[in-house]
């Protein structure tokens, strides 16, 4: 059909009843293309009676076209690109008709002839506009249906037929398979032709009530003078003029002036409308029984339903309540948070744990706090209005009920603040926490901080807007300018025993922040003591050198090894710990008053329920901060457990922290929650990018690139022989079983995609293959680390599988390239010595498990690093990069990652670029996510194909 009516077929609506039944017939006027003697599948041709043009006058001809039922009409007509003028006029009118249907401008109705219909309407003033604006450009062709009656010849007026058309689509499209379920019942649902005559009393009420001219509302006077009631007055109006206002009392004084300025069936409409409204208030009846209804006297009930329910019934019915507008925008409820505090008292007594912070509704008037005796007033009102100030205002029940109930349930200091920090508290109205205490289920009140624990609330919420602290004296080196910012943000953290984490990008001297907090608490004596340190083995001589560099007049301790002891220890001396000796020795830990427990690396800490955590949360600390790159990893329970350790209580329980937060986030489901947990975590979280401005300009450029490499034969058999027989045994398992399996071919799929050698375990193997020759990534591997020696340069090589490593080890030996290798079982005294020589120069590659090294150490003398494989975490990756690039690099960083072509690393890599983009706000799961997806997909994730 489209193609007919690009060839310049005409076209003229045929119109029928019921109103679905009507017919676009496609003719060819002379001079058309296209067309042949049988009709498309579906359609039949019609000969129809036209009014044409006959030299300079007309005549009635007998046309053959296709006749096209509704529907198929709407669809050839919505993207045509008609030629003829009437093809072009009624695809405007198809357009118009789908924008009324869109804006629900339709209605039931019956015809003449007792069939349901459904029609357009009513209009809007701007659609009636469009409508006739539309008619009038109607050409002769587009309507040229012969009117009934002798000569002479007349056509249908545009107009009314355009207005037959847009019904007809309305009555055709609403019909859908799914209409009888959608409203209930068959009739106005089925297609058939039916009569329905016993629907005739209410469609054509309901009709009246849609196109009637004339509408009532009801203007509520409130008691003034010696008028000691409220009343309500009758209006009329009319849809033509909605700022034509006239009382009802008119109609009945001046009956011609109301017929002239709202039509002749004023008087009939208004009662009509009257009944409507009666049936939805009951009240209104009184109204009725009137002879010439105006205004109806309220007792106070009344008036108090024509502020709630009442007038939303009545508005379903079409009549609206207005009520005087300088009372609806009157009173106010905001809820508050904070206490009074006595002069001298400090903000941080505000935070104190057995301190609890008032939790109350404020009501004010025009933006103005009423007092005490004006809420009680208020609270004690049986009427809907009450007069406060000289002026009534609206007592709306809700409000009313708050100001009587206004002392909710205190809150605890973190309760208090997390609810300040957000803008909303999680509480029922009636003071009382909503069952299982906070959680998705509570009632979210927005909320406010006052007060002295407003102006707490305000120094907390900009990390970085901190009054400036002293640089220590007995620190031996220049602080940055933004390291002298996070300094300040900790250290006034630390004072209101809030803690924090600093999540600074690895390399921008977070250890260096961390001493000169030390020795500024060690300056005012109720913050002076000792520091624990908790890090990683690898990071032990890195901290005992960095003190000794930066602060050498601080004594500085290795609780570690067989001779570990805390006797004779120093007030300020600083104490080093690794995470696998806090688990041993906590309760000896424990036994010490620390003025500051610091967590580095504090992702290791992650799981809130390893043991790790546990006895890290058991060490008593007068401060909490920790050092991270990473906050969040792979989701956001790993945030709840860092920041429950520095801040307890801020996140609430860890369950009501899922349901609040972290299950809507990490589903999209509510795009405000991301925004809401932000603005409760950023102040006790204090991150810095290398690529902030100003941050650490002097660094070098990086540059990252991806070495795409292709399978060896071997690679590939293995591959597609791995994927083809997992898969068959994923198909047939479910639950637990099916995800087992999942990472199972992930973890081998990887594994031939770094060496075959690494799948078939060779390294277990005193006589094995050589490794040359096997796999693509080692073969470019080869060739980077000959590039990059020759030109007496030193690089890392990441790799996450400590097996995958031996074997390069092993292959390197063999060609004489001097390596050295750091995993997670090499001794701390070992680790220390291979990153000394390292830095010399001694040894130009430096193989590393990515687990064991890929946080804390300070590897500037690489100017390489290559991501052997990917460890699916692009801010894991992000870490190991960073130790080659930090603060002391001077020479450009190059970035190589290594990636077998057209496998499931190729294609995850893709997808990686995107959870980057989320790092600091919500991440996946990594491998797991990819557990729960469907067969076809992961079918398609893992099949070997070329890069696209």
């Amino acid at each position: 059909m489209r193609e007919l009516l690009g060839a310049g077929w005409a076209a003229v609506f045929l119109p029928g009843e019921p109103a679905r039944l009507g017919r676009l017939l496609l003719w060819k006027p002379t001079g058309a293309a296209g067309g042949d003697s049988t009709a498309p599948t579906g359609l039949v041709t019609e000969v129809v009676e036209l009014v044409l043009p006959h030299g300079r006058s007309v005549r009635r001809r007998r046309v053959e076209g296709y006749a096209l039922p509704v529907a198929v009409a709407v669809s050839a007509l919505a993207d045509a690109e008609p030629t003829h003028p009437s093809g072009a006029a009624w695809q405007a009118a198809t357009r118009f008709a789908l924008r009324l249907l869109a804006d629900g401008r339709l209605h039931p109705a019956l015809t003449p002839a007792g069939y349901d219909t459904w029609q357009v309407g009513p209009f809007t003033a701007a659609q009636r506009q469009t409508l006739d604006a539309l008619a009038a450009a109607f050409p002769p062709h587009a309507h040229c249906l012969p009117e009934p009656g002798p000569a002479p010849v007349r056509i249908t007026e545009p107009a009314a037929l355009v207005r037959q058309f847009c019904d007809a689509v309305a009555d055709d499209l609403v019909r859908t398979p799914a209409a009888p379920l959608a409203m209930g019942a068959l009739p106005y649902a089925w297609r058939e032709a039916r009569a329905v005559p016993a629907l005739r009393e209410w469609a054509e009420e309901t009709q009246a009530a849609l196109t009637a001219e004339v509408g009532v509302s009801l203007r509520v006077d409130v008691p003034e003078g010696r008028r000691r009631q409220f009343r309500a007055v009758l209006q009329l109006h009319t849809a033509a003029d909605p700022a034509l206002v006239i009382e009802a009392a008119r109609l009945w004084s001046e009956p011609t002036e109301v017929e002239r300025l709202l039509g002749p069936r004023a008087e009939t409409e208004t009662l009509l409308a009257l009944r409507r409204g009666a049936r939805a208030w009951p009240p209104l009846r009184r109204l009725l029984d009137d002879a010439a209804p105006d205004q109806l006297r309220l007792t106070d009930d009344e008036a108090f339903e024509l502020l709630g329910d009442a007038t939303d019934a009545l508005r379903a019915a079409g009549v609206d309540v207005h009520w005087p507008r300088e009372l609806v925008k009157a009173l106010t409820a905001t809820a508050e948070i904070g206490r009074h505090t006595a002069p001298g008292s400090t903000a941080g007594g505000l935070l104190d744990t057995e301190a609890l912070l008032d939790f109350r509704w404020q009501v004010s008037l025009g933006g103005e706090p009423l007092t005490e005796a004006e809420m009680d007033a208020l609270a004690e009102s049986r009427r809907p209005l009450v007069r406060l100030r000289d002026q009534w205002v609206v007592a709306d029940p809700k409000l009313v009920a708050r100001a009587k109930r206004r002392r909710m349930e205190p809150l605890t200091p973190m309760e208090a603040l997390s609810a300040a920090l957000t803008g909303e508290a999680e509480r029922s109205e009636m003071g009382v926490p909503p069952a299982g205490g906070w959680g998705r289920d509570g009632d979210r009140i927005p909320c406010a901080a006052v007060g002295a624990f407003g102006d707490l609330v305000a120094r907390i919420r900009d990390p970085e807007s901190r009054t400036p602290v002293p640089q220590p004296a007995a620190l031996k080196a220049t602080l940055r300018e933004y390291q002298k910012r996070g300094l300040a943000w900790l250290a006034e953290m630390c004072s209101l025993g809030l803690g924090g984490c600093l999540a600074d990008d690895m390399g921008l001297g977070k250890t260096i922040t961390l001493l000169a907090l030390h020795l500024h608490r060690q300056s005012d004596p109720t913050t002076a003591g000792p520091t624990l340190v908790v890090c990683p083995a690898s990071l032990l001589g890195n901290w005992q050198r960095e003190a000794a560099r930066f602060a050498p007049s601080t004594p500085v301790r290795r609780y570690h090894g067989g001779d570990r002891h805390l006797g004779d220890l120093a007030g300020d001396e600083i104490v080093l710990v690794t995470y696998g000796v806090l688990r041993r020795d906590r309760e000896v830990l424990a036994g010490t008053a620390w003025s500051l427990v610091a967590a580095d690396e504090a992702q290791h800490v992650k799981n809130p329920y390893a043991v790790t955590a546990r006895e890290l949360r058991a060490l008593p600390a007068r401060a909490r901060v920790a050092l991270t790159g990473t906050p969040v990893e792979n989701n956001l329970s790993e945030l709840w457990a860092l920041l429950d350790w520095t801040t307890p209580g801020l996140l609430g329980t860890l369950t009501a922290f899922r349901d609040r937060h972290a299950r809507t986030i990490e589903a999209g489901e509510d795009p405000e929650a991301a925004e809401r947990l932000t603005r409760l975590v950023r102040p006790f979280l204090l991150r810095r990018k290398k690529s902030d401005p100003g941050i650490a300009p002097e660094l070098p450029p990086k540059t990252e690139t991806d070495h795409v490499v292709p399978l060896t034969a071997e690679q590939t058999s293995l591959y597609e022989a791995q994927v083809r027989e997992t898969m068959a045994k994923i198909a047939e398992s479910e639950g637990i079983a099916r995800r087992g399996l999942v990472l199972k071919l992930l973890t081998a799929l990887k594994q031939i995609c770094n060496h075959p050698a690494q799948y078939l375990k060779e390294h277990s193997l005193r006589q094995s293959a050589p490794l040359r020759g096997r796999s693509g990534k080692l073969d470019l591997l080869d060739e980077l680390l000959d590039t990059i020696t020759a030109e007496g340069e030193s690089v890392l090589v990441f790799t996450q599988y400590k097996q995958m490593a031996a074997l390069l080890e092993k292959h390197l030996a063999e060609r004489g390239v001097p390596a050295l290798f750091l995993h997670g079982g090499t001794p701390v005294a070992r680790r220390e010595e291979m990153v000394d020589r390292f830095q010399r120069g001694e040894v130009p590659v430096f193989l590393l498990s990515l687990k064991a090294a890929g946080t804390g150490l300070n590897l500037t003398r690489a100017t390489h690093v290559v991501h052997y494989d990917r460890w699916w975490n692009p801010a894991v990756e992000d870490q190991a990069t960073d130790r080659a690039y930090r603060i002391g690099q001077d020479t450009p960083v190059q970035v190589h990652k290594l990636l077998a072509e057209g496998t499931v690393e190729d294609k995850v890599a893709k997808l990686l670029e995107a959870k980057r983009a989320l790092a600091d706000a919500v991440v996946g799961s990594g491998e797991a996510a990819l557990t729960e997806l469907s067969d076809a997909e992961l079918a398609e994730l893992v099949a070997l194909g070329r890069r696209s």
